[in-house]
């Protein structure tokens, strides 16, 4: 648009830049009837034009005067900006004559000020130099009196002015007198330890009359000193105080074994009443001196226990040593409730670090009875419990010394799990597989409970022991009898396929021969499967909640140590043989079914009737089996899918085979293959939930497997129903319904059709011309194949597989 539009917008069609005479005309006069109002349209545009003039005329005339009206304007705010620049410059000029008689007035103020500051440091300096060297005076007296009590006053006010004095040490009486109270404290530091010394000598007894007066007022004295005096005073007391310690409880002494560790702790005990009673208030409190005793006691005790037990290490038993780490921590717990560990701080024993929150659901009350059986439920994980936080800063202060000796700890519990599982062994062949009970779902084998509890006790036993490589090798030892339990509790106790006495192995039962009869599992044995695969679920679970416990338990250096991986990998391997157990037993069953369907005369049947005796038979197996495998497999819903989903990953494919083998075929036997098809379609569909009162809806994964499965089925015998003549639109046919670019496939369709060999040579060839041009990068049309892989590429994959479990056992 143009300016003057921006600014004054305008619909009317005569301010447009772009205005067309002609075309305005043209509007005005669509039809030439409109020209009878021509008159009235020249005399509107005529009215129009005197109405612009007027406003043009207007405009012009008010304009006349703005230019003189603008220049009077100007000159009126530039003689405002002249007036106002002179009233800043003379509040400027005032403003700095005021600056200059306050500078005036106040200099003899400033200078007052500073005299005032001077005289009055002056003083105090002087105050300070008077107390210095009347108190440097009064301290060596004192200390040649040995006037102690008022020495720890002095001394510290002494030190205190002497600080003031630091910046005037180039002057010499000063430092004179700062060498004066170095050389007092030097003098009262030895003359203190030399009292300490003539009371407490370090050979004999102690001196009868116990503290006095003196050394109390020394202890004071000590504080303001060099920290080394004190701490020597500390460790001359302590030392003379357990001198008698370690004459009685020399290597060499009966009570120095760990049976009789009790007669330490119960010394220690007399001793700090003892001390509490003579020596209490002898030494300032904030000297936490019986914490002090107890902590050396520890240190001491801890050294001669692992010096004695590494000379008699053949004669520490699991029980001895038990018994020995339960009376030390409880020491230890002692401490913690007395003490609250403030002399710790040099590092000699660190408090335990707090572990961070966990929703493990594996945790439990560590307080209450180790007995407790490890539930899985959803509710402890809905529910997280906070780990217990040790709180103890005296644990392992003495115990430490047994952990080099825990190896006999975990030697015995290595021996007790191979017995327990040597006992769960026993009881199962006594006892035989659990009975049959639908009504509950597949029991859980007692024996694997009883493991886990026994694995937590153990876990809790050892933590407290120690948190270091010791569990490391308890989680060894755990390793090991996972294992074990799996194999000979679990995989030992599977059903075999066949009762001949050669014996075969978990991997063999996954072999396939094509007519071999195997017999099929019993009541008892279904649900002795199905026990075991649920419990190989249960200790799959728990070991992961078991992991996740001891990387919690053992030290967070460790941590990465802490793998059971391997042995969840086991129960996995467990469950996956149970399901194929399953798998095979059903399919074995339905297998004399198959079989006669191929060996029935497809092409003499005359009329279609119901499904036929073979799809019958199929169905009786399977209405036996599922129904008993689904209620054992109720509290491990996702492994009967997976069941499921394997049966029909076996089923269809040699249905299909079968398929292939019945020929020839008439119509009227292909339309009651595929009415029989049907039937079994609809009861693989409706696998997941027969003979239930509780009608689920099947899983989407396993509904898919079926339906594109069968759905291929119904496909082929549609096609051999198919008349071949003309062969174009058979061949086409064939290529739309089975999308099948198979050779081999085409072939076993023309054999079910019963067409000669030269009609079946013109139809491939046929067949191969009409085939879709395949995708870049594939070199043969074969490798398109849809096809259900043939007997031989079963076998091969049975064996690919057998091989891989194999290795991993």
């Amino acid at each position: 648009f143009p300016p003057s539009l921006q600014v004054f917008p305008s619909q009317d069609p005569l301010d447009r830049a772009d205005f067309n005479a002609v075309e305005y005309i043209n509007t005005l006069f669509p039809t030439e009837q409109s020209l009878a109002n021509i008159d009235e349209v020249v005399n509107k545009i005529r009215l129009k034009i005197r109405r612009l003039d007027d406003n043009i005329r207007t405009v012009v005339r008010g304009q006349t005067n703005v230019g003189q009206d603008g220049r009077q304007a100007l000159e009126e705010a530039q003689k405002a900006i002249q007036q106002l620049f002179g009233k800043i410059k003379d509040i400027k000029d005032k403003a700095e004559k005021s600056e200059q008689m306050v500078k005036e007035i106040t200099r003899d103020i400033k200078q007052l000020d500073h005299a005032k500051r001077h005289l009055t440091t002056s003083i105090t300096t002087l105050n300070h130099l008077h107390m210095l060297a009347g108190g440097v005076d009064s301290l060596e007296a004192m200390t040649r009196r040995r006037q102690y009590g008022e020495v720890a006053n002095l001394l510290q006010g002494v030190v205190n002015v002497l600080e003031h004095f630091n910046k005037y040490m180039g002057i010499p009486q000063i430092r004179q007198l700062s060498e004066r109270v170095k050389a007092a404290q030097n003098e009262l530091g030895q003359q203190i330890l030399a009292d300490f010394e003539e009371a407490f000598p370090s050979q004999g007894t102690k001196r009868p009359g116990g503290p006095s007066n003196v050394l109390r007022d020394a202890c004071l004295v000590a504080n303001v000193l060099d920290p080394r005096i004190k701490q020597e005073i500390i460790k001359k007391f302590i030392k003379q105080h357990l001198s008698e310690y370690l004459v009685l409880f020399q290597e060499n002494q009966d009570v120095a074994w760990l049976d009789k560790i009790d007669r330490r702790y119960a010394w220690i005990k007399r001793q700090l009443v003892d001390y509490e009673e003579k020596y209490g208030r002898m030494f300032p409190q904030e000297w936490c001196m019986t914490e002090r005793i107890a902590v050396e006691f520890c240190h001491v005790t801890r050294t001669e226990l692992a010096k004695i037990m590494r000379t008699r290490a053949k004669e520490i038993e699991v029980k001895l040593l038990l018994f020995a780490i339960q009376r030390t921590t409880n020491f230890e717990g002692l401490l913690a409730k007395r003490f609250s560990g403030c002399t710790l701080a040099d590092g000699t024993v660190k408090k335990p670090e707090v572990p961070p929150p966990s929703t493990n659901p594996f945790l439990e009350d560590e307080t209450g009875t180790e007995t407790d059986e490890i539930v899985i439920e959803k509710s402890d994980t809905d529910k997280p419990k906070k780990p217990k936080v040790p709180d103890n800063p005296f644990h392992g202060i003495v115990s430490k010394c047994f952990e080099p000796h825990l190896y006999v700890y975990i030697e015995s519990q290595d021996k007790n799990l191979g017995e327990l599982i040597d006992r769960f062994v026993a009881d199962f062949k006594a006892q035989g597989p659990p009975k049959p009970n639908v009504d509950e779902g597949g029991a859980v084998l007692p024996s694997c409970a009883d493991l886990f509890v026994y694995y937590k006790k153990c876990m809790v036993q050892c933590s407290q022991l120690s948190t270091g490589e010791p569990m490391i090798a308890l989680t060894t030892i755990f390793q090991k009898y996972l294992r074990e339990y799996a194999w000979k509790i679990l995989s030992g106790n599977l059903p075999k396929t066949t009762s001949s006495s050669g014996g075969l192995t978990i991997t063999s039962l996954l072999k396939e021969k094509e007519g071999s009869e195997v017999a099929k599992f019993t009541l008892e044995e279904l649900c002795l499967i199905c026990s075991i695969l649920s419990t190989a679920e249960y200790c799959l679970a728990t070991t992961q909640q078991l992991e996740e416990k001891l990387k919690e338990k053992v030290d967070a250096s460790l941590v990465e140590r802490i793998n059971l991986t391997g042995e969840m990998d086991t129960f996995s391997i467990v469950i996956s043989n149970s399901i194929q157990l399953l798998v095979q037993d059903l399919d074995a069953a339905c297998d004399p079914a198959l079989t006669a369907m191929s060996k029935m005369q497809w092409q003499n049947v005359e009329h279609v009737g119901d499904q036929s005796p073979y799809v019958t038979s199929v169905i009786l197996h399977i209405k036996q089996n599922v129904p008993i495998i689904r209620d054992n497999l109720a509290s491990t819903r996702k492994y009967f899918t997976q069941f499921c989903i394997k049966f029909a990953n076996s089923f269809i494919p040699k249905f299909i085979n079968h398929l292939f083998k019945c020929k020839p075929i008439s119509m009227v036997g292909a339309e009651q293959l595929l009415l029989d098809t049907h039937s079994l379609k609809m009861v693989l569909l409706d696998l997941p939930s027969i003979g239930s009162q509780v009608v689920r809806k099947a899983p989407a994964s396993y509904t898919k497997i079926v339906v594109k499965g069968m759905t291929r089925a119904e496909m082929i015998l549609k096609v051999v129903m198919a008349p071949h003549e003309p062969p174009v639109v058979f061949v086409d046919n064939y290529i739309k319904l089975l999308a099948d670019c198979s050779t081999d496939t085409f072939q076993k369709i023309l054999d079910m059709k019963g067409l000669k060999r030269s009609e079946q040579s013109s139809m491939l060839d046929l067949f191969r011309q009409r085939l879709p041009a395949p995708p870049s990068g594939v070199e043969n049309a074969g490798s398109l194949s849809l096809s259900a892989p043939t007997p031989e590429q079963e076998s091969s994959r049975i064996r690919k597989l057998e091989k891989l479990i194999k290795k991993r056992l």
